[in-house]
């Protein structure tokens, strides 16, 4: 009987972690109600890859992915759409929990329409970043010109709708901005022409005075509810794992501090500009802790779903790329550097539900 009666206690307490879990589940898979029945027009999406859903697509680089198996779970499937991962890409995700729409297109998109236009864009382009030397040594498109095509949307707007309907939309939107991580990983890690003009204190302070520009300028130009990503623990993504992380592919320190030395700096110049603009709402949107919590256990989450999983990304992720898995989401990483659907899913939720309030 106290055996049978033990067996039924463990059993409980199973149920009972199950439920738990199940909770959580939930909970970052549903959709966010909005306050006081607010309604968002329009989602302005600024970034490098992590939000851009095919602006590469139609500019000369080779930082590009609008080719299998990229786009391989989106849609009906087999859809490479230039999104860097296998499926849906935050800025999406995003605009589907503000209902917006369930898919933000690019700018550059040229089967972009009216309606299309009206309820937002994504202007984002892979391998940019805030120094302006990035975007030069990846040939992408700049965040000040990013920032110029949205003056060029806002006139397209006003042409279609008027300017007293423009200005609703343009001050009602969600603007998110979202991009650094190729800065640190890239051209100060991989360059030797910013480390020898910087060290990573003043390199990051060269970073917070572009972001401080920008966010400026753009309020200017009208936007009153921003919300600003900061850099994700970018020394653990499979690809600087392989680069520097050593024989047993741990995380690299050196890029972690950076990405926290800049996170710290990008809350405090929010925090300003908050006193500076006391009409906007300026929101910071920490993915460096959720995306360090999911990927504590290097054993199952060191690698990207594409080829050994372990330098691929963009043209090195193709459909010739040999042992590209099955089941990317039992993955975390897509390629080694971008998370797939699934986990971009769970850390948009993670990063963004409980600060929807924080927008109006």
């Amino acid at each position: 009987m106290k055996f049978i009666f033990q067996n039924l206690l463990s059993q409980l307490h199973l149920l009972i972690l199950w439920c738990f879990v199940m909770a959580i589940i939930f909970q970052h898979v549903c959709a966010v109600s909005l306050l006081n029945n607010e309604t968002v027009p329009a989602l302005i999406v600024f970034g490098d890859s992590i939000v851009d859903p095919g602006n590469n697509n139609n500019i000369s680089t080779v930082i590009k992915c609008n080719f299998l198996p990229y786009g391989r779970d989106f849609g009906g499937g087999n859809r490479p759409t230039g999104r860097f991962s296998n499926g849906l890409v935050p800025s999406d995700i995003i605009a589907a929990k503000f209902g917006v729409k369930k898919l933000l297109p690019a700018y550059l998109d040229p089967n972009l329409q009216l309606q299309d236009l009206l309820t937002g864009v994504s202007f984002a382009s892979g391998g940019t970043g805030y120094d302006p030397l990035t975007s030069k040594l990846a040939s992408v498109i700049s965040l000040s010109d990013q920032l110029n095509m949205f003056k060029e949307y806002k006139n397209k707007i006003k042409e279609a709708v008027g300017e007293s309907r423009r200005d609703t939309i343009i001050s009602k939107s969600i603007y998110i901005l979202c991009l650094g991580s190729d800065d640190i990983a890239n051209t100060y890690t991989q360059s030797e022409i910013r480390r020898a003009q910087y060290d990573i204190p003043s390199y990051t302070d060269l970073m917070i005075s572009k972001a401080s520009i920008f966010l400026q300028e753009l309020y200017r130009v009208g936007a009153r509810r921003i919300g600003v990503m900061g850099l994700p623990v970018i020394g653990c993504v499979p690809s600087q794992r392989t680069i520097g992380g050593g024989i047993r592919r741990t995380c690299s320190d050196s890029e972690n501090h950076a990405a926290i030395l800049f996170n710290i700096k990008l809350f405090s110049l929010i925090h300003a500009l908050k006193l500076k603009f006391p009409e906007a709402r300026l929101v910071y949107l920490d993915i460096y802790t959720p995306l360090l919590n999911i990927i504590q256990n290097p054993s199952e989450y060191d690698k990207g779903c594409c080829g050994t999983g372990n330098v691929e990304v963009c043209l090195s992720c193709n459909s010739y790329s040999p042992n590209t898995c099955s089941n990317p989401s039992n993955y975390v990483f897509w390629d080694s550097y971008h998370p797939t659907e699934k986990a971009y899913t769970f850390l948009t939720s993670m990063v963004v539900d409980n600060k929807i309030k924080d927008f109006f």
